[in-house]
C-alpha cells in the first residue's frame, strides 16, 4: 500500500487552465473516486499522476518521494484504461504476461501471477481466448488483471465501466469493491457516474473547472455539499433549489413567502445577501394545502419507480421533486403543501457559491 500527496498541481493547454492548484492527500489503502462532469480535468489529473502527461507546477509525492520527472514505469503504478487497450492478436494469457516478460520476470513467477489473477478475477476459462472472443465485461476483467499482475501498490482506473451496459456496470462495481477489500491496495478511480462514486469510494473528490470542490466521505458530500455545484451535481434527482435571502430573524425570504430556518446549523456566519436554499427530495413532506410552515405547490406528474415514487410539483415557480410511497403517490391531490426539513437542508451564498 502507498500514500499519495498531490500538492498545487497545475496544468494548462494553449493558455487554458485545465488543473488549478489541485491538492489531495490520499492515505494508504484508500479507494478514492475523482468525480466530475466531462471537461472538469479529472482524466488529466489521473494522467498526470500516472506520468502519461506532465504538469506545469506542483508535486506528486508517493510514499514520501516526489515522482515528478519520473517515467510512468518508474512510479510503481498500474493503470486500467477506458478502452481496455488489450493486444487483439494475443490471447488473454499473453496479454496478462506480456508486461512481465518485457520486464524480464522469471517464467515461473509469471506463471504464478497469471494463475493467481485468473483465479481472483474468475477468468481461468478465458486464458486461451483472444480479446475479440470476449464480452465487454470479460475484456474489462482482463484489463484489470493485466494491471494487477504488476503487483503495484497503487492502481489507477480511468472510467473503466463506461463501455458496459447498466446491469454489467452494477455487477462490476461490486466486484471492484470486493477486489479492493481483498488486495487492500490504494486505488484512484475516475468517473462521471455519481452512483459509482457513492457506492464504491472511501472518499470522493468532486472536481469542477479544474478544481476540487469537495473531498470527503460520499455521505458527507450528499448530506452537506460544500458548494452549489456539488449540491446540484451529486444526487438523483438533483437537489431542489429556491432563490431568496436571509433576514435578521433567521428566516429565508422569497418575496412575500418566509421560511423559518432557525433549525439550520450554519458552517459560517450567515450574511443577509442573496442566498440559495437547497433540499433533497426525501427531506420534503407533502401536507395539506395551507398547513402551517408549508409552501403551496401543485402536482405536475408522478413517476412510479417500483419500490417508491417521485412526485414532481410546481412550487413558487420552481419544479420540485419529492420522494413518496407508492400508495401515497397514487392518492395524491392536485393542490398540496410542501413542508421542508430545514435541519437537513443546505444554504449557499449566491456570491461565493459556497455553503453557509
Amino acid at each position: 500500500m502507498s500514500s499519495i500527496s498531490l500538492r498545487q498541481i497545475k496544468k494548462s493547454y494553449a493558455g487554458l487552465d485545465i488543473l488549478k492548484s489541485v491538492d489531495l492527500e490520499i492515505e494508504k489503502g484508500e479507494f478514492i473516486v475523482i468525480l466530475g462532469p466531462s471537461g472538469c480535468g479529472k482524466s488529466t489529473l489521473l494522467n498526470v499522476i500516472a506520468g502519461l502527461d506532465d504538469c506545469d507546477a506542483g508535486q506528486i509525492v508517493i510514499d514520501g518521494n516526489d515522482v515528478i520527472g519520473l517515467e510512468p514505469s518508474q512510479r510503481g503504478l498500474a493503470m486500467v484504461f477506458q478502452s481496455y487497450a488489450l493486444f487483439p492478436a494475443m490471447t488473454v494469457r499473453r496479454n496478462l504476461s506480456f508486461g512481465m516478460k518485457i520486464a524480464g520476470t522469471p517464467k515461473t513467477l509469471i506463471a504464478e501471477k497469471v494463475a493467481w489473477v485468473a483465479k481472483l478475477l474468475q477468468i481461468e476459462p478465458l486464458l486461451e481466448r483472444k480479446p475479440g472472443q470476449l464480452s465487454g465485461g470479460q475484456r474489462q476483467r482482463v484489463a484489470i488483471g493485466r494491471a494487477l499482475v504488476r503487483s503495484s501498490s497503487i492502481c489507477l482506473f480511468d472510467e473503466p465501466l463506461s463501455n458496459l451496459d447498466a446491469k454489467l456496470r452494477a455487477e462490476t462495481r461490486v466486484e471492484l469493491k470486493q477486489l479492493h477489500e481483498t488486495l487492500k491496495s490504494t486505488m484512484i478511480y475516475v468517473t462521471h457516474d455519481q452512483i459509482e462514486a457513492m457506492t464504491m469510494a472511501d472518499r470522493v473528490a468532486v472536481m469542477y473547472k479544474g478544481q476540487v470542490e469537495q473531498f470527503a466521505h460520499p455521505q458527507s458530500i450528499y448530506e452537506k455539499p460544500a458548494s452549489l455545484f456539488v449540491a446540484g451535481f451529486v444526487g438523483s434527482p438533483a437537489m431542489n433549489f429556491l432563490d431568496g435571502r436571509l433576514d435578521s430573524e433567521a428566516r429565508f425570504v422569497m418575496g412575500n413567502t418566509k421560511v423559518d430556518v432557525s433549525e439550520y446549523i450554519f458552517d459560517k456566519a450567515p450574511d443577509l445577501a442573496e442566498t440559495m436554499l437547497g433540499v433533497r427530495c426525501e427531506d420534503i413532506t407533502v401536507v395539506n394545502r395551507g398547513a402551517p410552515g408549508s409552501l403551496p405547490a401543485t402536482l405536475s406528474f408522478i413517476e412510479l419507480l417500483g419500490a417508491d415514487a417521485l412526485g414532481w410539483f410546481d412550487c413558487l415557480g420552481k419544479r420540485f421533486s419529492v420522494r413518496l410511497a407508492v400508495a401515497t403517490a397514487r392518492a395524491m391531490p392536485k393542490e398540496v403543501g410542501l413542508k421542508l426539513d430545514i435541519a437537513k437542508a443546505s444554504l449557499f451564498s449566491v456570491a461565493t457559491q459556497r455553503r453557509l
